[in-house]
């Protein structure tokens, strides 16, 4: 079926008015989101242990595994859960306190489907509109608008259980962006997506950030927090265990370069000490069959393992470099790769 369906005729169909825009934002003078010593519980797991953070105005990236406690931070700070204890501020409000005043001012984009069934693009962002506080007519003007800057003009009309896994997530985002809100809540929003989507939902989201808006972003893709993110969160088992821009989580292993080697099976190679010896080399660590190595002096650390190989040069079956990632942070931090985890 094509993803171009023609309006019904009427009134209701005549063309919107373009021109959908972001209104410009001050900057905040502080976090736009605190938490502070919060712990979420379910049954006996605790989803959040005793997280205390801040988060600052630009793009945040909350960076882990499935479970890790992301989802469940965010719907706390929406006041959908309760926490077992702590507290919690958005845009300066006491999610306590102001739960509907912080949610007039937010919009989110949930990793799960949520449209009504029966119910077409347009009729549903406007309804999403109204209960942001918009009114009737404001909100189908809007609605018409932004479902345009998504990408889904031509669809409005259409019931969006037609939609494709890309026009889905679009019509999520456009119902979280009809109201021009100062920060999004975005649950990993590119989840199932094609590379050619993921690249139109990321542009879309650079244009909100460009405007001043704030966005709180979960993701356990290493390429999108670096892209789209001014900082990131690593989350794992409940608790925020690194925050920071990209280059100083990087910064932080002491060093930006990776070597990566193994070698032939049965062949033990050197030690993890011997490795960690080297001349330029911070850390060393095994994963599987290869050997990772930290290194802060790339031209001495190469020749040294080359050297320290010696006649035993002839079974390295790999031998590669490059510059260090967050994935590489993550390993660090947790032990395991994020796409195992």
């Amino acid at each position: 079926m094509s993803d171009i369906a023609a309006p019904p005729n009427g009134p209701a169909a005549e063309a919107p008015t373009p021109g959908f825009t972001h209104e410009p934002r001050p900057a905040p003078a502080g976090p736009v989101v605190t938490l502070d010593a919060v712990t979420v519980e379910y049954g006996k797991n605790r989803a959040l242990r005793d997280v205390t953070a801040h988060f600052p105005a630009g793009a945040i990236g909350l960076l882990g595994p499935n479970g890790a406690g992301k989802s469940t931070m965010l719907k706390a700070l929406l006041g959908f859960v309760k926490p077992t204890s702590g507290q919690m501020r958005v845009l300066d409000l006491n999610v306590a306190e102001k739960p509907y005043e912080i949610r007039a001012r937010l919009g989110y984009m949930p990793e799960s489907d949520g449209h009504i069934p029966g119910m077409n693009a347009v009729t549903f962002v406007a309804y999403c509109g109204e209960l942001a506080g918009l009114p009737v007519v404001d909100a189908m003007q809007r609605a018409h608008e932004v479902l345009y800057y998504v990408g889904l003009g031509e669809a409005r009309y259409r019931n969006i259980e037609t939609y494709s896994t890309g026009m889905k997530q679009r019509i999520k985002l456009a119902q979280a962006l009809v109201h021009d809100p100062d920060l999004l809540f975005l649950d990993e929003p590119t989840t199932g997506l094609d590379p050619q989507s993921r690249r139109q939902l990321w542009e879309l989201l650079e244009r909100f950030k460009a405007s001043g808006g704030s966005s709180l972003l979960t993701t356990h893709y290493m390429d999108e927090a670096e892209v789209l993110c001014d900082r990131v969160a690593i989350v794992d088992k409940g608790k925020v265990i690194a925050l920071g821009t990209p280059r100083e989580l990087i910064r932080s292993l002491g060093a930006e370069h990776v070597v990566e080697f193994a070698m032939s099976d049965g062949h033990p190679g050197p030690s993890e000490a011997a490795l960690r010896a080297l001349p330029g080399v911070q850390d060393a660590r095994r994963e599987g069959d290869t050997w990772k190595l930290i290194a802060s002096e790339i031209h001495l650390a190469v020749p040294a393992l080359l050297d320290s190989l010696g006649e035993s040069r002839s079974a390295l079956a790999q031998l590669s470099t490059h510059s260090a990632t967050l994935e590489d942070v993550f390993v660090s931090l947790t032990g395991r790769h994020l796409r195992d985890a």
